[in-house]
């Protein structure tokens, strides 16, 4: 079969990739940055990739043709706090139109559980998504999904930020509410398995594990799976929006996200039925087993994909190919080149370890320094991290900056700063070669916003001496 795949660089996208092409099927990509889709997955013959902004009609190409069914997985919760419903339905009123050119049989759509008579914002978007899709003259199936628990996704990592960091929680009351957590293992057997079943068409599933848990019960078996011993006490004033701060300062989410979280978090989200596990024969994990398998994909390095990498948190930025070109006019930068004596491949192997749980390799107080500052700023801070210790692909997160470039060949690392700051930053390592002797290029680029910005570098400007330098030396000489 020939399959549409939208949100294909997205944390649910790219873990249906591969088993889609698994079982021989040609997928059509859809993304909106092909560059930073390229190095995210293993290309193969059975891969074609085109870019579409289903929010911009101008942006859209020419529909393939030949589409069997096409898989819609566009959410934009993460962009906006009020009006992210208006451009969910904005997108999914383009999608139908271009899908009616496919040749499309069917839509599989992920939504959320929304059995609740109070909905947040986010359920009523994900539920109104639906309805502008049933109305296309394609049969649609809308499977339905809780709390999504696997590594590298939104709800894992901040229920792993939260139990790890915290020994005594202190915690609003919608941890009282009740949901039915489903495995990303589980969600991505359901999409694959509806496709083009006749009994699927035209229908909508809710899937979910076979826990029916409190938030709290949630984080304290999370705990018991970590063998840590934690208390989570509720407190029955703590407001919304003192609650999104909780999330924020804590954990690695954004504002935008914790805001939509919380707001999603007092609603009950659990499953009317469980039909579909059972149509399709797949025997659920529980909650506990989804953490532990999750872990066990975090300890060997095999995390396929990770919400931090599926956007850009603190940018309404479309593109990460607009910020390549590294500006030369109207920028202060900071540049070093030292020799490399030892190793040049251990150099290259140090900077595609920077950040995470590395660090960056001198004064990495100040860098976390800057990391809250940026917080208490609305920023991202530090606490992202990045999805693999040694691998960078561009369109990652790493820590407050966003991978443009990871090109080893050409042995170039190329970030954009994704902190708040009053103008644009890059850092670029490079490794040279001049007549067989190897060098490492440090620079930093700052393009100031006004005078604010040149403030703003003439401040720090005291730090960089032995911040960059120490850096640059450290990478060089780096050893585990």
């Amino acid at each position: 079969m020939r399959i549409l795949l939208t949100g294909a660089g997205g944390y649910i996208g790219k873990r249906l990739l591969p088993v889609l092409t698994g079982l021989g099927h040609d997928v059509v990509c859809c993304v909106r940055d092909k560059q930073r889709f390229a190095g995210s997955v293993k290309s193969g013959s059975n891969i074609e990739v085109i870019e579409a902004d289903f929010a911009d009609p101008s942006r859209l190409p020419e529909p393939p043709e030949g589409i069997d069914a096409a898989y819609y997985l566009i959410h934009s919760m993460s962009s906006s706090i009020s009006n992210f419903d208006e451009l969910e339905a904005v997108c999914a009123e383009n999608f139908v139109r271009f899908a009616e050119q496919t040749g499309c049989k069917q839509i599989v759509y992920l939504s959320g559980i929304s059995n609740d008579t109070k909905l947040s914002l986010h359920l009523r978007s994900r539920q109104k998504v639906g309805e502008i899709l049933s109305l296309s003259k394609i049969p649609v199936t809308i499977v339905r999904a809780g709390i999504i628990v696997g590594s590298g996704s939104a709800s894992f990592e901040i229920i792993r930020d939260l139990v790890e960091k915290l020994p005594v929680m202190v915690a609003p009351r919608w941890l009282n509410t009740r949901t039915q957590p489903v495995a990303v293992r589980d969600v991505i057997s359901c999409l694959s398995g509806v496709l083009l079943r006749k009994e699927c068409l035209g229908k909508d599933f809710d899937i979910g594990g076979p826990d029916i848990l409190t938030y709290k019960e949630m984080l304290l078996g999370y705990a018991r799976v970590r063998k840590l011993k934690r208390l989570v006490i509720i407190l029955p004033v703590m407001t919304p929006r003192l609650s999104s701060y909780w999330l924020y300062f804590v954990t690695s989410t954004s504002y935008k996200l914790a805001v939509n979280l919380v707001n999603s978090m007092k609603v009950e989200v659990i499953c009317r039925n469980n039909d579909l596990m059972k149509l399709l024969g797949i025997e659920p994990l529980s909650y506990e087993e989804a953490v532990r398998l999750a872990f066990e994909r975090i300890e060997q390095n095999l995390v396929l994909s990770s919400w931090k990498d599926s956007l850009i948190t603190s940018s309404d930025d479309k593109s990460l190919s607009e910020h390549i070109q590294v500006p030369s006019y109207g920028v202060f930068t900071d540049e070093r080149e030292i020799a490399i004596e030892g190793d040049a491949d251990k150099v290259l192997e140090n900077i595609w370890s920077i950040g995470g749980n590395r660090g960056w390799y001198y004064a990495n107080m100040l860098w976390n320094i800057r990391g809250f500052v940026d917080k208490l700023a609305g920023g991202v801070g530090l606490r992202r991290g990045r999805t693999s210790p040694d691998r960078l692909t561009a369109g990652d997160a790493l820590d407050f900056w966003r991978v443009l470039v990871a090109d080893k060949e050409d042995k170039r690392l190329l970030l954009y700063a994704e902190m708040k700051l009053p103008g644009e930053a890059w850092l670029e390592f490079r490794i040279n070669y001049d007549d067989g002797r190897a060098s490492l290029l440090q620079k930093a680029t700052f393009r100031p916003n006004g005078i604010a910005g040149r403030l703003y570098w003439y401040s720090v400007l005291p730090f960089h001496y032995f911040v960059f330098e120490g850096m640059a030396r450290r990478i060089i000489s780096f050893r585990n």
